[in-house]
């Protein structure tokens, strides 16, 4: 085949990476911006010409055969040169351009990120942000995230994660409640009381204390139980200040309402673990070049979360 042909078919070549990215024909077209018969039209071309099936299809799935894995690794390099390539020269711009996909808790996102985002557009206006509010841990490469938020102890090996701060689990029951059913002094008598907890179906919930004063001690280990079990910190939060019970929450989450008297901290010397991470990261797919705009996006959030919530 000559250079000719072969350039004519570059395209259809990456598209076939993007397919084995995305694992199927939906994916990859919403991914690419086009429909789905486009996309079925430039793999069935791209194996005529080759003369050797490239995809295997089945009812639920999409793979690529040997033929077609091998093509997709050996000129993977040569399209991640040309995109880092591209990416370095619309960085000599001026002004930076550009989209940046962002992905983020949905707690933190809407209390914190969100109010946090306009001051960098009006320092970028060309600039723009498509911010995905999910709890969902993805996999950022594969879903075109170019930068997520991640409230974790343990981030990804493979990606490149920059902390931005550390954040704290705070025990905490409204006025109300504890004017009707008092307050635990000790970790232990959290067994007497109503517990507002993230569900976990493989599991009992389990609150584990640290005393802060670091003596060498045994944690305190407490089964919980309550009413009310959600999968979102806004909502537990919200049935704490109902009086429902007490709740464990992240420090971010609550740090107006303590501020408030709205909720009231509870055994405040002792450090809890068992729903949350103990940290937030700006996380990127790893990558040689790294998009100016994704570098302004961690330079900003380093500096407006620096402080942390406490």
């Amino acid at each position: 085949m000559d250079i000719g042909t072969v350039a004519q078919y570059v395209g259809h070549i990456y598209w076939l990476g993007v397919l084995a990215e995305q694992g199927s024909y939906t994916s990859a077209a919403s991914r690419l911006v086009v429909s789905k018969s486009a996309v079925s039209q430039r793999i069935a071309e791209l194996e005529r010409v080759a003369g050797v099936a490239l995809v295997r299809r089945t009812t639920r799935s999409v793979r690529l055969t040997e033929a077609g894995r091998q093509l997709v690794e050996m000129t993977r390099p040569a399209f991640d040169q040309i995109s880092n390539g591209f990416q370095s020269v619309k960085d000599l711009a001026v002004s930076p351009q550009g989209t940046l996909r962002l992905s983020a808790p949905v707690a933190f996102g809407r209390q914190h990120l969100v109010p946090a985002l306009p001051e960098f557009l009006r320092q970028y206006p060309g600039i723009r942000i498509d911010l995905d509010l999910s709890d969902h841990l993805t996999a950022l490469a594969m879903e075109g995230f170019d930068l997520a938020i991640r409230h974790t102890s343990q981030p990804p090996d493979f990606d490149v994660a920059v902390p931005l701060c550390n954040t704290d689990s705070v025990l905490v029951a409204s006025p109300k409640y504890l004017r009707e059913a008092g307050g635990p002094t000790h970790p232990g008598d959290l067994t007497r009381h109503p517990c507002l907890h993230y569900p976990r179906r493989d599991r009992a919930v389990t609150w584990v204390f640290e005393h802060r004063d670091g003596r060498p001690q045994e944690p305190v280990v407490v089964e919980v139980r309550g009413p009310f079990a959600v999968n979102n910190s806004e909502a537990l939060r919200a049935a704490a200040i109902a009086g429902l019970g007490v709740a464990l929450l992240p420090d971010f989450s609550v740090r107006d309402h303590l501020a408030a008297d709205t909720l009231v901290r509870l055994l405040p010397d002792w450090k809890i673990s068992g729903s949350y991470g103990d940290r937030l990261y700006a996380i990127r797919p790893y990558a040689l070049h790294v998009p100016r705009v994704t570098r302004l996006m961690m330079d900003y959030l380093k500096s407006v979360f620096a402080k942390g919530f406490s």
